[in-house]
């Protein structure tokens, strides 16, 4: 952790200097010191370096992390597919392991040590731990992991029609999340491990509020309660999309002190600080899509918006992409968030 980080500042209830400029940004990292797309996926040390080389050019706080949206499926015995064209962003589902309910009354917890991503995952944490950068576990949350062990489809089908096989896998993917920040904690110490969990399938577009309240929300509580249980002091959840009627639940879930919470570009900040920000860092939340197709001056418009609409949140605001930031983005777009941060987000 570089000296005076503004990131680390917030972390310890102190106020930074400025508002600081956080990433969520993998694949336009790889592309911008000459690696393939896939190599932030498959391997820990070029994605380590490209994450920090980045960082270091666009004044990026924190440190790089690993992970990707389709955590679970591959972890569990299914397949994935690494980006090989200009066009893929991130790893993709191949063949599902569950495909029906027999499937599932086959599937096991796996190993943690060596199930599909996770052992890239620990090598790149332990490049985190010698470089002193914060060291972070990416996981999706129980319904995205789910959702990512069978088609979501599926999943939806069974919490209407089948409710004890959407339960089981709900189950198994929420003691995966606790095995897994468990391994974490006893190798780094709880104290130095940030899980962030990404909870893009819960979005409204795919399931209803009360669906949420009944299938997710329960299992959700629970991982956080273990995990801050086990010492953590930090949980990091990504509310991915439009998540708008799920935040009465949200709002009640233990994320440690302070926790962090990042949101898709659909929650205003305002929203996001009413139900989060007494206790919460506010996190986000620019639209990857004008990054990738706006003009630089509809960047630096919005991020200015951005800051100032959260910027004195009181236990602090960083501004981000609202989801990953699409390799192909036009680099003096992504220049623009810092821009918009040194003339904008300075405090008195």
């Amino acid at each position: 952790m570089k000296c005076g980080d503004p990131f680390d500042a917030l972390l310890n209830h102190q106020k930074p200097q400025r508002v600081p400029l956080y990433h969520f940004i993998f694949g336009f990292c790889a592309r911008n010191v000459g690696y393939p797309v896939a190599s932030i996926y498959n391997d820990p040390l070029k994605s380590f370096n490209a994450q920090l080389l980045t960082f270091e050019q666009y004044g990026i706080d924190g440190g790089p992390d690993f992970g990707y949206a389709s955590y679970g499926g591959w972890e569990f015995g299914g397949e994935i597919e690494f980006p090989s064209s200009e066009w893929q962003q991130a790893p993709s589902h191949g063949k599902f392991v569950v495909n029906s309910e027999e499937d599932l009354l086959q599937l096991r917890l796996p190993d943690v040590r060596k199930a599909g991503m996770l052992p890239l995952a620990m090598e790149f944490s332990r490049l985190q731990d010698k470089s002193g950068t914060p060291i972070s576990v990416v996981l999706g949350g129980n319904f995205t992991i789910a959702g990512n062990i069978c088609p979501v489809g599926t999943l939806c089908r069974w919490m209407i029609k089948r409710s004890e096989a959407a339960h089981r896998l709900l189950r198994l993917a929420t003691d995966h999340i606790v095995e897994v920040v468990r391994l974490w904690t006893e190798t780094f110490g709880a104290e130095r491990v940030i899980p962030n969990i990404w909870e893009p399938l819960a979005a409204n577009d795919i399931i209803s509020a009360k669906h949420f309240e009944g299938f997710v929300f329960p299992y959700l509580r629970e991982a956080s309660e273990e995990m801050l249980a086990m010492g953590v002091k930090h949980i990091h959840y990504h509310i991915c999309g439009e998540q708008n009627l799920n935040l009465p639940f949200w709002a009640q879930l233990p994320m440690g002190d302070p926790g962090l919470v990042s949101f898709g570009h659909q929650v205003d900040l305002h929203t996001a600080i009413r139900y989060f920000g007494d206790r919460c860092i506010i996190i986000g939340n620019l639209d990857p899509a004008v990054i990738q197709n706006g003009a630089s001056q509809q960047v630096y418009e919005l991020c200015r918006q951005c800051i100032e609409k959260a910027k004195h949140a009181a236990r602090g605001f960083m501004l981000m992409s609202g989801c990953e930031v699409p390799p192909m983005a036009p680099p003096y777009n992504v220049y623009m968030m810092k821009k918009a941060i040194d003339e904008f987000g300075w405090y008195n």
